[in-house]
């Protein structure tokens, strides 16, 4: 099962090229870049760690595209995503956040059934990997 986290997530992995050109669209319209990383990919995760700092005032994709190869090179069995920030309407919201680095194996996710008070049943997703310490989830 295919992690779908993103912006373009039920699309194929996109290109340097690709990724160059979401990147300069998000520059044209002033957001700032970060890049995060992370191995527990549960869709609620949603404190990645932050590969470098956040890049204010850029205006080439080339400088992020540099990190992003370089994050992608570092965490090879994790997943990588860049963000794009929008702070014109006084607070930071996510504009753009799309996956650009995958581990090779994605173990997927299995569905767990409990029972509540009163026979209620709930369900909730777990993901494979996080059945591993952190570090050693996609080895």
């Amino acid at each position: 099962m295919r992690i779908t986290q993103g912006t373009f997530s039920f699309l194929p992995d996109l290109t340097d090229e690709q990724i160059a050109a979401q990147v300069q669209y998000a520059l044209d319209n002033d957001w700032p870049i970060s890049i995060e990383f992370t191995d527990d990919p549960h869709p609620r995760n949603a404190y990645w760690e932050m590969y470098g700092l956040p890049m204010f005032d850029l205006k080439d994709a080339a400088a992020v595209m540099d990190d992003v190869r370089r994050a992608v090179a570092e965490h090879p069995n994790e997943y990588v995503k860049v963000n794009a920030y929008d702070a014109r309407r006084g607070r930071q919201t996510t504009a753009l956040s799309f996956i650009v680095g995958r581990p090779p194996i994605e173990p997927g996710f299995r569905l767990e059934r409990t029972t509540d008070k009163d026979r209620q049943i709930k369900y909730t997703i777990h993901p494979y990997a996080a059945d591993k310490p952190h570090g050693e989830r996609y080895k």
